[in-house]
């Protein structure tokens, strides 16, 4: 299957990533094939000043580069702002663990100080660089929020087996039946995890 691809029209372009990097003048526009390949979309009216198929095929590869920065920007946030609702929620509202409950209760609220100031850093970080993302018009949604998810999966998950099970220096809460507790955090930060992958895997196509 061959598309005649004209960018002049300012219409949503068709193409393949392997076909626009063959491009080298607007004359081999129609040896580009989309059969067994992947398919990506151009609106070549957001291309200002674009006068050929190469230009976009560079700004193109371009804002490939950005792809992987809007990952790490959504884990950083989604690192962030899951430790800060664990602090916030389970430190201070319902009080029912400190970060660090192997000492004394003085010791427990500078661990907790601690903490939340690494998870204000974490998603600022996140924040700079999602701002900088969409200052070079490379945002890419589902990228960026499957990043979160994955990012706020995996820090609950380490949380629930490295920190409450591994390294014991706090449960979640203090009482008998603690197994019902342990499943649904792990549970929760798994199905995060995987939501976040299936975004992620969704977003290769495009």
């Amino acid at each position: 299957m061959r598309q005649l691809l004209t960018p002049d029209e300012g219409k949503l372009v068709r193409t393949t990533l392997p076909g626009l990097l063959k491009i080298k003048t607007d004359k081999e526009i129609t040896k580009v094939s989309n059969e067994n390949k992947r398919v990506i979309n151009i609106d070549t009216r957001r291309l200002e000043g674009v006068t050929s198929l190469r230009e976009i095929r560079d700004q193109y590869v371009d804002q490939k580069k950005y792809w992987k920065r809007n990952i790490l920007s959504g884990v950083l946030f989604g690192f962030g702002l899951a430790a800060f609702v664990d602090e916030t929620v389970f430190h201070q509202l319902l009080r029912w663990h400190h970060f660090y409950d192997l000492s004394t209760t003085d010791i427990g609220l500078i661990s907790d100080g601690l903490f939340h100031a690494f998870s204000w850093f974490a998603t600022i970080g996140g924040l700079f660089l999602l701002a900088d993302i969409r200052r070079r018009e490379s945002y890419s949604g589902k990228r960026w929020w499957g990043g979160m998810l994955v990012g706020a999966g995996s820090f609950q998950l380490y949380d629930g087996i490295i920190q409450h099970k591994l390294m014991r220096i706090h449960q979640i809460r203090y009482v008998d039946n603690l197994i019902v507790y342990d499943i649904v955090w792990n549970v929760l930060a798994v199905m995060m995890i995987i939501a976040g992958a299936i975004l992620l895997k969704f977003a290769k196509k495009y």
